[in-house]
């Protein structure tokens, strides 16, 4: 399997590691609940190199990425980012992205790691004019640092003012010495940031985060990221969205600008939909008792016949609840409807809520 340049400090640390898309990825360290908690109070370090980076270069560049995404890079200023979905025609999640606009002639985008080569063929195969794709993946290691203490730790270590930073922002500038892509973006809801380190070298940064940190930073796994994620609704492709959902579906609407110039791949049909009606909605539902709703476990109706699926459930450890994300009838979706879920041979009883499950800690 792949292994990422922080491999050897996963395993001195005594990580326990699972084969994720056939990379060699720690799941846990101290253990899910204590890691979880560790990230909202402090701040926790995130090894995610596996995840993919495309460039796109050339004179034509924010005009041929714009045409790919759903949200409109047009509308950011340089040294903006976005989060956006990558559709098919039909209307169907290729990927969702995080995209960031360092210049008219340079777009730099981050990709799940499972479709980093569907998505470069899919980009390479759609860009005309002076526009060029190139795959970064083997380029860039990735670390995230998430948390109230995160921008205090990093701030130690770069002279790149982080106030400046806003969310979804971005600069360039030297991490423990090494230059790097400094994003303020995360999967957690939390403040923090997203690091791309030139590979050969991720290891000086890795320590000197670890050493700048002390005991206010601790290594985290993709237990606890799956945890954090979920308790903010954050979709995860492969479980909340993919090609057969489309984002007006999964609650991403605001990142779908219908009426953006030029146009995307896929807005006609997104276009249509909208106009038509949705027929399902991805929901978010917290549950009493100790049951725990699974992927693919069925949302039932009152008979317990199937009307619906779970397409991600946890127990979230800073609620100690139950807690799910699930595609349901277009009717069945209003806040405060009772939601049912059978787990096995039981039913597991909810109510739909208004994500997030938790609010983050405020920016201080």
């Amino acid at each position: 399997m792949a292994k990422t340049p922080f491999y050897p400090r996963h395993e001195a640390a005594g990580a326990r590691f699972v084969d994720f898309g056939g990379w060699d990825l720690p799941v846990q360290f101290e253990g899910l609940r204590q890691e979880h908690l560790a990230t909202r109070a402090r701040a926790g370090l995130f090894d995610v190199s596996h995840m993919g980076e495309i460039e796109i270069l050339g004179d034509e560049a924010l005009i041929a990425a714009n045409r790919l995404i759903t949200n409109d890079l047009e509308a950011l200023k340089d040294g903006q980012a976005c989060y956006t979905a990558m559709c098919r025609p039909d209307g169907g999640i290729i990927d969702d992205l995080v995209v960031y606009r360092c210049s008219p002639r340079r777009i730099f985008i981050c990709c799940n790691a499972a479709n980093r080569a569907k998505d470069f063929a899919w980009i390479e195969a759609q860009l005309k004019g002076a526009a060029t794709a190139y795959d970064r993946s083997d380029v860039y290691a990735q670390l995230a640092i998430q948390g109230p203490l995160a921008a205090q730790i990093v701030q130690r270590l770069t002279p790149v003012d982080l106030n400046a930073i806003g969310f979804y922002h971005f600069a360039e500038g030297p991490v423990a010495d090494v230059p790097c892509i400094i994003s303020r973006t995360g999967y957690t809801g939390e403040d923090g940031f997203e690091l791309y380190i030139p590979w050969a070298r991720g290891l000086e940064v890795y320590d000197a985060l670890r050493e700048a940190g002390g005991a206010d930073l601790i290594p985290v796994g993709l237990g606890a990221r799956d945890t954090l994620r979920l308790e903010m609704k954050f979709a995860l492709y492969g479980n909340d969205i993919d090609e057969t959902t489309s984002p007006l579906e999964a609650g991403l609407g605001w990142v779908v600008k219908l009426n953006k110039p030029g146009g995307f791949i896929g807005q006609a049909a997104l276009a249509a939909q909208k106009q038509a009606g949705l027929k399902r909605r991805l929901v978010a539902i917290k549950f009493s008792g100790k049951l725990i709703p699974r992927q693919g476990y069925p949302v039932v109706d009152a008979e317990g016949a199937p009307i619906g699926v779970v397409t991600s459930g946890t127990r979230s450890p800073s609620l100690d609840e139950s807690i799910a994300m699930a595609y349901v009838p277009e009717g069945q979706h209003q806040l405060g409807a009772l939601a049912r879920v059978q787990v096995r041979k039981q039913v597991a009883e909810g109510v739909i809520v208004k994500p997030p499950f938790v609010k983050p800690t405020p920016r201080a």
